[in-house]
């Protein structure tokens, strides 16, 4: 597959094109300006756009600088934590629903974190092909306007992020910290924390509803999080740790080509995928406690799909959250509209992946009561 790269002319799908010059030219800077060859047009993509965006954010700036700052976030923002794969996208669209309550970040907001104010009308309009009619690793629904999870962000406005070392294989290992920032410096912390808040507050601007979150490396973040939010409410979702293997493996094969900038790494995947939730659990386990009584609830991810309004009901009564007799119609409507949805059929795994995945991931397993 090394020999036969997938997308490699593709443009579109990559969140790379809503970085600032500036950060470009640094993220370009930390991997020795190291482009692989099938990828040089990609980077010539982004270094034009990333020049655009750089004026874009400059006018924003000056435009709404002064009044984004002085946006305070009165009401709690609810988190959505769960391993990629693991449910997290269709619990973001169902919380959704309830446009009384919630705000969400969509996805042309989270790829351009500096820009958005001034320039989301526009683009979407112009470019709405490079945003691909379902995502590409399942048949879920995409636009511009479609609920995204805020990870892309704080990592265009900092460069800290894990998902750095899915566009840059070759230095992986060092992008990994920030799943956790365990191993962070403080002063990367810091960005990244202000960098979250600071998106909050231009998703705030004159809207005072609750803010939506969905970024599946937030479940590795609790701690972190609550520095910023300190009432912030938490919802998590598992599901079968066999599926989610075999998910982000297609993953991996599918979207994440879309990304590359460097050639990826293709024998190091399945290690990475073990040893990403092994790390992303160690810091939730150790985490939850913090969060304070009747702000955290918790979904199987096959109980949610069986049974939505019951499961949906279940979370605004554990968490407090008022206004379920309006979201329930809203609800159903959705649920209406999505009826019939595929979901991806994948090749059985050997005995020996099972047993890989078991050892690896054990405590998933016992802990939500999975069987071996």
């Amino acid at each position: 597959m090394a020999d036969k790269l997938k997308h490699r002319w593709s443009i579109g799908h990559n969140y790379m094109t809503g970085i600032t010059f500036g950060a470009w030219m640094r993220v370009l800077a930390e991997n020795n300006f190291h482009i692989s060859a099938p990828y040089w047009h990609r980077a010539a993509f982004i270094s034009l756009t990333s020049m655009m965006n750089s004026v874009s954010a400059a006018m924003e700036k000056a435009r709404y600088g002064k009044a984004i700052d002085a946006v305070q976030i009165k009401q709690p923002p609810l988190f959505i934590l769960g391993h990629w794969r693991s449910g997290t996208t269709l619990l973001h669209d169902l919380l959704a629903q309830d446009d009384a309550q919630f705000n969400y970040a969509n996805t042309y907001q989270v790829v351009n974190p500096l820009t958005f104010l001034t320039t989301e009308n526009l683009i979407t309009r112009l470019f709405p092909f490079l945003v691909p009619p379902t995502r590409p690793m399942d048949n879920m629904a995409l636009k511009f306007s479609s609920p995204q999870e805020d990870e892309f962000a704080p990592l265009l406005m900092t460069l800290k992020s894990l998902y750095l070392g899915t566009s840059f294989p070759r230095r992986e290992a060092e992008y990994e910290k920030y799943l956790t920032f365990r191993d962070a410096k403080r002063e990367e912390v810091e960005a990244w924390k202000a960098a979250l808040y600071y998106f909050c507050q231009k998703l705030a601007l004159n809207d005072d509803r609750a803010l939506l979150l969905k970024s599946p490396p937030h479940t590795a973040r609790i701690r972190t999080i609550l520095e910023v939010f300190p009432d912030a409410r938490f919802v998590h979702i598992h599901r079968d740790p066999y599926r989610v293997f075999q998910s982000q493996r297609h993953f991996f094969d599918t979207a994440g080509w879309y990304t590359y900038l460097q050639r990826p790494n293709l024998p190091g995947i399945d290690e990475g995928i073990l040893q990403r939730q092994v790390n992303m659990y160690d810091a939730y386990f150790e985490d939850l406690p913090l969060i304070p009584k009747g702000h955290f609830c918790e979904l199987r991810f096959d109980e949610l799909e069986a049974d939505p309004v019951a499961q949906m009901k279940s979370v605004y009564e554990q968490l407090a959250l008022p206004g379920y007799g309006e979201y329930q119609p809203k609800l159903r409507r959705y649920l209406d509209g999505i009826k019939g949805y595929q979901k991806n059929d994948f090749l059985r795994l050997t005995e020996d992946e099972k047993a890989m995945v078991y050892d690896r991931w054990r405590r998933s397993f016992d802990h939500w009561g999975y069987p071996q």
